[in-house]
């Protein structure tokens, strides 16, 4: 069961200036974005291409065309922009707290030919959305937040989505066998629990519309979910 105090107490060796270190040492490749595991960028786009799939066919019609706007929060080189976000989205914002990340982003050609909109050089805790969303799409980063920054961002991001609008949530989830959150050093980021999402998204009135765990990935790695997540 996630009590008060296990919420409150889980996060509290989160420091963004070493996270922040830490990212700036690692190089602005694929590579680097995805700790040494480059293989699994495919299986994870094609996983997130699939999701999003589903979730447009929850509406009735489905739609058939491209979203108008999208964000990419705490989207490194802009590998999922690329990837994913761009192909069902006209324009994708971008934010990103790591300069030499967000300049990646800048010189690559989908900057160019005008598929990526605002980059945002701020971290997601001091965010403040100043254009309305189809999708806000979060993954991978949530665990450089405490819990309070993270129930204040996503409550930042509610007004932010149109209506109809899609929150998605893409984070590892502990495997933690006392069912507790974890703590890296490393990167100084926590990956918690799958209740402790739940109990989060609910605290600051986002409803689940649909999840599942990402499939496909080597042993040895954290479990990955999809949170979609709407206003309740």
């Amino acid at each position: 069961m996630v009590t008060q105090e296990s919420l409150a107490a889980s996060d509290a060796q989160i420091c963004q200036a070493d996270a922040l270190k830490y990212w700036n040492s690692i190089p602005a490749t694929v590579n680097g974005m995805l700790g040494g595991f480059p293989h699994v960028s495919r299986i994870d786009l094609r996983g997130s291409s699939a999701f999003f799939e589903k979730l447009r066919r929850l509406h009735s019609p489905p739609p058939q065309s491209r979203l108008q706007r999208g964000v990419d929060c705490g989207a490194g080189i802009g590998r999922v922009t690329a990837g994913f976000l761009t192909k069902v989205c006209q324009l994708v914002d971008i934010v990103e707290p790591v300069e030499k990340f967000a300049s990646e982003v800048r010189h690559q050609k989908m900057s160019g030919e005008g598929k990526v909109g605002e980059v945002h050089v701020i971290g997601l805790q001091d965010w403040i959305p100043s254009e309305r969303y189809d999708v806000i799409w979060i993954q991978w980063c949530l665990g450089h937040l405490t819990d309070q920054e993270l129930e204040q961002y996503l409550s930042k991001c509610l007004p932010a989505l149109k209506s109809g609008g899609w929150i998605v949530v893409k984070e590892n989830v502990s495997s933690d066998p006392d069912g507790e959150d974890i703590f890296d050093e490393q990167d100084s980021s926590v990956t918690r629990t799958d209740a402790k999402f739940r109990s989060l998204f609910e605290m600051v009135g986002l409803k689940i519309m649909k999840t599942e765990a990402q499939t496909g990935f080597p042993r040895g790695l954290y479990p990955v979910r999809f949170y979609a997540l709407q206003p309740e």
